[in-house]
């Protein structure tokens, strides 16, 4: 059961100065056992706690409490001392789904790695613990673990001999971010600033991470230096560990000292976009260190304390230290408007909630979303706007500093933003950070010229820049927008929020907008173009235009496109979002043939290789030219003449398969030349994009009868099974996904289960797809099948109220 906002406030009123002790054997292939002695101290003496332990196969408990019993995935402990402790020895099982003890098999080389993933309430799936953030402990780790292995956790090495490795202990740290990675890792490691530093991937990566080392290295020790130079308290343990993680649900994990990532962000060949993307998670994450590990949320309601945090700090970061030039522009484009999304839908919330409005662990779960993440960001964002950055820093730095190595909740920061200006923080706070939803910002056209009018309650601070008919820029004004009006600078267009300061629904005057949709490839500048991008969708979901207006600005504008990230977040949003539901059914096939056009004057155009890259990748997707895609897999090279890298090569792959062009067999034929991790999930994506019956009811069996599926092969085929192109083989379906995914999402629990939401259909739904979905949501739910469902009901499209 998850563990409620009540119990977890008793047990922390209740105990303190907790200490763990904990021995991991992972030289059993088929469970691992867990021995944990807990220390701890007791403000009532003869009262009764728990311990959490979950899914453990066998349990044995001793100590100077008296354990009653260990029932639904805890340990009850009675007549507690002034000082207690407890040993808990269990056997517990391995998983595939990244929520726990993660076990994965390369089949590149058929070695195996073991990783703690942990994260929310998942340590209890590793050792006996109090699984919650305000209890936060030192950690002294013993694992005992094959011969060839590496281990890694969150304290330095401190003594290895014959498979036992022994850990320093800790300082204190919030016991969900435990972590243990182990297995025959490639590793590449350093010092720096007195510290040892490390990269680590899969053996069968060596070549990619030797490759990759310098710009892993560089980007980690410009940011190191950057939250060095920013914060007064120095960085707080005793090693600094980076780990390209197989199997981790997370796109990246900020365990204090060792930090995991999707190994995914290591690919074979990366581009330079995927670089930069790559370096503003590292500084992210980094950043966590500060905001997260050494000070820690009390309580899942101020997840924004580090999530919002450490993503306003890892795309600054990435800028100022890293040299990603315009992340600001990216975060836009990429993010932004996957915040305004998230603020429509039912299950929206403050960036700040209130405690109550998080009843439990499972419930936060859910807010670990757009709303705690892009619009966080984007909130702080235009509080340093308003402030200014050394205010800002200067308050954040007091903040940091006042509360090291302890718990924290809103009125902390806001007190040490208070005592650094004289401006109303608390105002701001409630009108920024306690509520939901977000304004509009118009432009108007008046007799005396362009102004901005508000729809909503916050004041803002934001650039506005006029643009001559040509999209050359005339004049940039930081405007300050209340109850009235606000006049702006004149010109053939203006585009409010040029410079992506605010979190608002945007909306240009007819003039502006037909002036920016007739040029908007030559505007110049990254951010404003990212605006009116963002601006074009959220017209196709609000109904005020349709999806193939959308379509039109991409015939028009995506060929002259200068910049990758944009590239890449355009044709995503038109074959990911606008095709399969903003169309109407049966017109997938003409839409894709306007993209892959698109793609393809783009590509006789002679633009960068970058952007090529991204334009590739794009027409691999949407081009119905089988002939083409057959050529490029056996040349090994596209008809540009560009080498085949493996995720092109998949791409070309899967849309074989979708139009036809390739069956099972041809699909083998492609995996046996790509025998590593990539090849097994797109071969999985493939063979589920086959369109005969046969192939989609083994692809619905792969994911819903194999109860070790993993979360990596369970995403990869569930992302080629649903098709806008064929729906009648595909809509069948939708009634049995409606039917069989609580079952699935209750027996392997929550993170799997959001997994399994997410499969959710993306192709066009009928009146009677809804009405199932209505009412499986009138009944009893997983909490995350609930949110997910409720989630992507909202994101359908409403009814076009433009032509």
């Amino acid at each position: 059961m998850p563990l409620s906002l009540p119990e977890a406030r008793d047990r922390a009123a209740l105990i303190e100065d907790v200490s763990y002790e904990i021995t991991l054997d992972l030289t059993d292939r088929a469970a691992f056992r867990s021995t944990t002695t807990v220390r701890f101290g007791c403000h009532e003496p003869g009262a009764s706690t728990f311990l959490e332990l979950a899914d453990a196969l066998d349990v044995t408990v001793s100590g100077s409490t008296r354990p009653t019993v260990w029932a639904d995935g805890r340990i009850a402990l009675t007549d507690l001392q002034a000082t207690n402790e407890v040993t808990v020895d269990a056997r517990l099982p391995y998983v595939t789904d990244g929520a726990g003890m993660h076990t994965f098999t390369d089949p590149a080389d058929d070695h195996t790695y073991v990783s703690a993933y942990t994260g929310m309430d998942l340590s209890q799936r590793v050792f006996a613990c109090f699984d919650q953030n305000d209890l936060k402990a030192p950690v002294s780790l013993t694992v005992l673990a094959p011969e060839g292995w590496t281990v890694l956790a969150n304290g330095r090495l401190a003594a290895q001999q014959d498979g036992r490795w022994e850990f320093a202990p800790t300082p204190p740290i919030p016991i969900p971010m435990f972590v243990v990675c182990a297995g025959p890792w490639h590793s590449r490691t350093w010092d720096f600033h007195g510290l040892p530093f490390g990269w680590h991937a899969r053996a069968s990566l060596a070549e990619v991470l030797d490759r990759e080392l310098p710009e892993l290295q560089r980007v980690t020790e410009a940011c190191f230096e950057h939250y060095g130079r920013t914060f007064t308290e120095p960085f707080a343990f005793d090693s600094y560990d980076q780990v390209f993680a197989p199997g981790q649900n997370w796109g990246a994990l900020e365990s204090p000292g060792c930090v995991t990532y999707r190994d995914e962000l290591l690919p074979p060949a990366p581009t330079e976009t995927e670089r930069r993307t790559r370096a503003m998670v590292i500084a992210h994450e980094m950043a966590h260190m500060w905001f997260g590990n050494l000070v820690t949320m009390r309580w899942w309601e101020d997840t924004w304390l580090q999530e919002s945090f450490a993503d306003y700090m890892g795309y600054q970061v990435a800028e100022a230290a890293a040299g990603v030039a315009d992340a600001r522009a990216d975060f836009t484009i990429r993010a932004k408007r996957n915040a305004l999304l998230a603020d429509e839908r039912r299950s929206t919330h403050p960036v700040a909630a209130l405690s109550e409005e998080v009843p439990d662990v499972d419930t936060a779960l859910g807010n670990f979303d757009a709303i705690s993440y892009a619009k966080g960001n984007a909130c702080l964002q235009q509080l340093v706007t308003w402030l200014g950055e050394d205010t800002f820093l200067a308050g954040t730095d007091a903040y940091l500093s006042r509360h090291a190595f302890a718990n924290t909740e809103l009125t902390d920061f806001v007190d040490a933003l208070d005592a650094v200006t004289d401006r109303d923080v608390r105002g701001w706070v409630e009108s920024w950070l306690r509520t939901t939803g977000f304004d509009t910002i118009r432009v108007r056209r008046g007799p005396d010229g362009p102004e901005l009018v508000r729809e909503g309650t916050r004041r803002h601070r934001l650039a506005v820049t006029a643009y001559d008919q040509d999209l050359t820029p005339l004049r940039t004004e930081v405007v300050d927008l209340g109850d009235d009006p606000v006049p702006v600078p004149d010109g053939a267009a203006v585009v409010p929020d040029s410079g992506s300061h605010t979190f608002a629904r945007l909306r240009m005057d007819a003039r502006s907008w037909e002036v920016l949709t007739r040029g908007l490839s030559a505007l110049p500048e990254p951010a404003a173009r990212a605006v009116v991008w963002n601006t074009a969708f959220d017209l196709v979901r609000c109904g005020e235009a349709r999806g193939e207006d959308y379509l039109d600005l991409l015939a028009a504008h995506l060929p002259a496109e200068p910049r990758a990230t944009f590239v890449e977040a355009i044709v995503q949003t038109a074959l990911d979002v606008v095709v399969p539901s903003h169309l109407p059914a049966g017109a997938a096939t003409p839409a894709l043939a306007r993209v892959a056009d698109a793609c393809a004057r783009g590509l006789a155009a002679g633009p960068s290789a970058e952007v090529a890259a991204y334009l590739l990748r794009g027409l691999a997707r949407s081009t119905d030219d089988a002939a083409l895609l057959h050529g490029w897999l056996d040349d090994g090279r596209t008809s540009t003449g560009v080498p085949l890298d493996p995720t092109l090569r998949w791409l070309a792959t899967t849309r074989l398969a979708q139009l036809g062009a390739l069956d099972t067999d041809g699909v083998a034929a492609q995996q046996r030349l790509d025998p590593s991790m990539t090849g097994t999930l797109g071969a999985a994506r493939a063979r589920a994009a086959i369109p005969t019956a046969a192939a989609k009811e083994a692809a619905w069996r792969s994911l819903t009868t194999d109860p070790d599926v993993s979360n990596r092969v369970f995403e990869a085929t569930a992302a080629g099974f649903w098709d806008p192109e064929h729906l009648d083989l595909v809509l069948p379906y939708v009634g049995r996904y409606v039917e069989v995914v609580p079952t699935l999402a209750g027996a392997r629990g929550a993170t799997f289960g959001r997994t399994v939401a997410a499969a959710f259909p993306s192709v066009p739904l009928t009146d009677e797809h809804l009405a199932a979905f209505d009412r499986a949501l009138a009944g009893d739910l997983p909490t995350v099948v609930r949110r997910t469902w409720q989630d992507r009901l909202d994101d359908l499209p409403r009814r076009p109220t433009a032509a």
